[in-house]
């Protein structure tokens, strides 16, 4: 399965914008997940993901994965860069909750190409993280 990111790079420093777009810093938003703290909320766990796909760490998209959905091997496109995420709605995925869905928009570039995939996603919570489990795109 091929998924497109920016070239994997050493990844944004913690003072610098979040790529996920919350308005944070990296280093009080997406880094510490990627670095391995687990996700509150589905939606920060979708941000994360967006924040892994960008920066090209496909180890964390694995691990952030449902072990049932989850595929058996992983590749990031390097010439896709993630430009943008807008988060379009949330159901439930709370942090006291089991499941959530959250809507999508995340914005590419490849080359001279832009595009976008609007997905709702699905996730779940197992032994106390959140896990993306599968998604639908229009």
């Amino acid at each position: 399965m091929s998924f497109g990111a920016a070239a994997a790079r050493s990844g944004p420093r913690d003072d610098s914008a979040c790529p996920c777009g919350s308005g944070a810093s990296f280093g009080g938003c997406c880094g510490p997940l990627l670095r391995g703290a687990a996700a509150p909320t589905a939606e920060r766990l979708m941000r994360s993901r967006y924040t892994a796909f960008a920066v090209g760490d496909a180890a964390y998209l694995s691990a952030t994965w449902h072990p049932r959905t989850r595929p058996d091997d992983l590749e990031l496109d390097p010439a896709l860069t993630w430009t943008g995420l807008e988060i379009v709605a949330t159901e439930a995925g709370g942090a006291d909750e089991a499941s959530g869905v959250v809507e999508f928009r995340a914005h590419w570039r490849e080359g001279g190409t832009r595009g976008r995939l609007h997905e709702r996603s699905r996730f779940a919570r197992v032994r106390g993280r959140w896990h993306y489990l599968d998604g639908e795109t229009s």
